[in-house]
């Protein structure tokens, strides 16, 4: 924190039309003033800053991001425009024509392609040159046969591997030398800083608290960050006492533990989201239904764990089938905690959302991303998909994010997800779930609510545009000209 004292000139509170000074001293909003009327003691001068007349907003939150998988995602060819398997071939081949001995790409969704991906499809593109395509969702990785050699892995016939295959792949994907790794987080964390993001929860599948206390012990880091354990790393967790919201010695306070993360079923791209309808086309499939990645009799144990230890169960849900199972698990135990994603849900599991005290964190963007293939996938139900407004009407507490690299890491483009439920033109996708500004700001900033109030942390975003009075699209480009955290500037384009 800053332990001097910052007078904000000319700032505009969104929604109201009055200018006033706001006055943040050793890292807290100490002071909302008419202009003109803020003074500091002369024992303790103040940096001014002039807004000219730009509002300001409490800092924005990303409450689900996977940061080294969101760094690395500028250094992999992307595979986001490939419309068939025979395209993202044509990307890899590409790569390997440019000289590249190994190729990663991300971002392929395979959900609607007229033709499905095969090793063979791969070898063709690139022979004897290693590639691992991974999905959209991080559910999928595509491999050839070479690959498969590479990282020892014996491949399944359409070369593609599914959930915990894939995640393991992906794992070793990440084995980044720490120093390179460390440089492009922080390039990405100065790119969300840029966006008005103060804060991520981060839920890499890593033993995170080493990797955050690195990067966050030199100082100046510009955001703070919740991480995630995962079933993997809990009892190294609880051995070392580590407890939901504890501060991790040596960050300057920036660096917390998060919660407990368990997956408990797949995602729709890949069709694996458990579900109580089967998919379409998939009669006679091996999971017609999806998957349920944790049994019951393992979760319950698994939270009751985590929970005794301190540790908040952050589990994500994705089909109606495992959110409402999920919410078994919670109402069974009896702890708090997050369903992450909660994309499809039985109305009767709404009101149960409220009635256990579960945050729904969830992905508005996502619903931008997969409305044709939740039309394909999920086609009759797609009225209880995404359901922000009925969950925001139940008294749920919404936290929205990104699921970055999934979604833009970009705050703006999550709160223009959640308002207008459109995107590209097109006419908006159930907007009777859509939340207004006030609601997707308030589900953007941590527990800070929508408005700067005295008494607050100083972590602040001051933007050119009244979001309440912003279109849809302006909400999406929403031009940040600063961002502090807790009085420290972390960027800026102001004067």
């Amino acid at each position: 924190m800053t332990t001097g004292s910052l007078v904000l000139e000319e700032a505009r509170l969104p929604g109201a039309d009055r200018v006033v000074d706001l006055v943040v001293r050793d890292g807290a909003v100490v002071g909302l003033l008419p202009h003109g009327e803020a003074s500091v003691s002369s024992t303790r001068p103040a940096e001014r800053v002039a807004l000219g007349g730009r509002f300001v907003l409490p800092g924005l939150h990303d409450r689900h991001v996977h940061a080294s998988q969101w760094a690395m995602v500028s250094r992999r060819i992307d595979l986001a425009g490939a419309m068939s398997a025979a395209e993202a071939a044509a990307l890899a081949a590409a790569a390997v024509a440019r000289g590249e001995t190994e190729v990663a790409g991300f971002g392929y969704r395979d959900g609607l392609w007229p033709d499905a991906p095969t090793a063979a499809m791969l070898d063709d593109a690139a022979g004897d040159v290693p590639v691992v395509l991974v999905s959209a969702d991080l559910h999928a990785c595509w491999l050839n046969h070479a690959a498969a050699r590479r990282h020892r892995i014996e491949l399944p016939d359409d070369g593609v591997l599914r959930e915990d295959a894939c995640f393991a792949l992906v794992r070793e994907l990440d084995d980044v030398a720490d120093d390179l790794l460390d440089e492009w987080v922080a390039d990405a964390a100065s790119r969300a800083a840029s966006r008005g993001i103060v804060g991520i929860t981060d839920y890499e599948m890593r033993w995170n608290r080493d990797d955050w206390a690195r990067r966050a012990a030199g100082g100046g880091f510009p955001l703070r960050v919740a991480f995630g354990v995962y079933p993997q790393h809990l009892d190294r967790a609880l051995a070392e006492g580590l407890r939901t919201g504890d501060a991790i010695d040596g960050t300057g306070g920036l660096v917390a533990v998060g919660g407990a993360k368990i997956i408990t079923d797949g995602s729709l791209n890949t069709r694996t989201a458990w579900c109580f309808d089967p998919y379409p086309g998939l009669e006679g499939h091996a999971h017609p239904h999806g998957l349920a990645t944790v049994p019951y009799d393992e979760l319950v144990p698994l939270m009751r764990r985590a929970h005794a230890g301190g540790l908040t169960p952050a589990v994500h849900a994705i089909g109606d089938r495992a959110n409402a199972r999920v919410l078994d698990a919670f109402e069974a135990v009896g702890c708090p905690g997050s369903i992450e994603h909660a994309q499809l849900l039985r109305r009767d599991d709404v009101e149960r959302f409220a009635r256990l005290g579960v945050v729904a964190s969830v992905q508005p963007e996502h619903a931008m991303d997969d409305r044709d293939v939740a039309d394909r996938y999920w086609a009759g139900r797609t009225d209880r998909a995404f359901m922000l407004s009925d969950l925001h009407e139940a008294g749920v507490e919404l936290a929205l994010g990104s699921d970055a690299p999934v979604a833009p890491l970009d705050p703006w483009v999550a709160i223009a997800a959640a308002v207008g439920r459109v995107r590209d033109g097109r006419e908006p996708w159930h907007p009777e779930q859509a939340i207004d500004v006030r609601a997707a700001l308030a589900a953007s900033t941590n527990g800070a609510g929508a408005d700067v109030r005295v008494g607050q942390v100083a972590d602040l975003v001051v933007v050119e545009a009244d979001p309440y009075a912003a279109s849809v699209d302006e909400l999406r480009r929403m031009p940040v000209a600063a961002t502090f955290l807790a009085g420290r500037v972390t960027t800026s384009t102001l004067d």
